[in-house]
């Protein structure tokens, strides 16, 4: 099926319209549908350190109980957003989708482990330049010392 808008965090997403696999299984219950599931796709994004380009691919599973409209009025429940419903004896899997996926994602994708990032002076990729070095910052308040010259005594 192709991939839903927004489906992703702001740093590494499923591209619109890319393909995501699915496989499901599909169960009837006394209460509902049982959907059991597997979705994997393809990722792009960005490194949280040192924004380079990450391409990458994930395997998500899932599990959700989809509940019969008239049992569930039968019961007398009150309106419950946790509970997913049938809705014309259809499932929709895009928010069970999209739970998954985002959960599964890192907070903070890094293009490797290790990455040490960008230089927090001038910009540098430092996986780039490892030797990468500045001299260190003066004090502002003992700045003006710099000015002194020490004259040689005899």
């Amino acid at each position: 099926m192709p991939a839903p808008a927004d489906l992703g965090i702001e740093v590494l997403s499923v591209p619109e319209g890319a393909p995501v696999e699915l496989d499901l299984r599909l169960e009837a219950v006394m209460e509902g549908v049982l959907v059991t599931g597997s979705a994997s796709a393809d990722l792009e994004g960005e490194c949280a350190r040192c924004l380079e380009p990450i391409h990458d691919t994930f395997e998500v599973t899932f599990q959700e109980l989809f509940v019969y409209d008239d049992i569930r009025d039968a019961e007398g429940a009150e309106e419950d957003d946790e509970v997913s419903m049938l809705q014309d004896d259809l499932v929709d899997l895009e928010p069970l989708l999209r739970d998954a996926v985002v959960l599964a994602l890192p907070f903070q994708p890094l293009c490797q482990d290790h990455c040490p990032g960008l230089c927090p002076e001038c910009g540098v990729r430092l996986a780039d330049e490892p030797d990468h070095r500045h001299d260190a910052a003066i004090d502002p308040r003992w700045a003006a010392l710099t000015e002194l010259k020490q004259e040689p005594t005899d």
